[in-house]
């Protein structure tokens, strides 16, 4: 049996959520994910990818950019628009498209569980992709992606 425990969530204050929400950081290019926070100063994707505050040409693997996402992580921080939940808690999520439903948990995690193999790898990503999101941890001091895995039956 696989090891969960529950964890202080940052999260979009309730008035916020809507303008807060955005798609996973890896599937819009720096392009599209400026046209899709245009206009939208609440938009998680100035912190998930925040090249879009920058100029077109700088590298989206440069210090920069992760030192962006953190002073943009700490602005939603200091408007309010994010706050850090007061306890530990399990967070229950569901996703509906084209009329099907998908429910999940958000929790943490045990990285023993996930190295021993109890917790199915949702994907293998290129070492490029990995390092991107190290350094966005690092400097951020935040995990900001969905992670999904399941546990293995049987």
């Amino acid at each position: 049996m696989v090891t969960i425990s529950p964890f202080k969530a940052l999260r979009p204050e309730a008035q916020h959520a809507k303008n807060v929400a955005s798609r996973p950081y890896d599937v819009l290019n720096s392009k599209e994910a400026k046209i899709e926070a245009q206009g939208n100063p609440y938009s998680f994707l100035h912190i998930t990818k925040s090249e879009i505050d920058l100029p077109e040409d700088t590298d989206i693997h440069s210090k920069k950019v992760y030192e962006t996402a953190k002073e943009n992580l700490d602005a939603f921080i200091s408007r309010n628009v994010l706050f850090w939940e007061s306890k530990p808690c399990y967070y229950i999520y569901q996703l509906v498209m084209n009329g099907v439903s998908q429910t999940g948990l958000v929790c943490g995690s045990s990285v023993d569980d996930y190295e021993n193999d109890l917790i199915k790898k949702h994907e293998y990503t290129r070492p490029e992709k990995e390092n991107d999101r190290i350094n966005h941890i690092k400097i951020t001091g935040a995990q900001t992606g969905n992670v999904f895995s399941i546990q293995k039956c049987g």
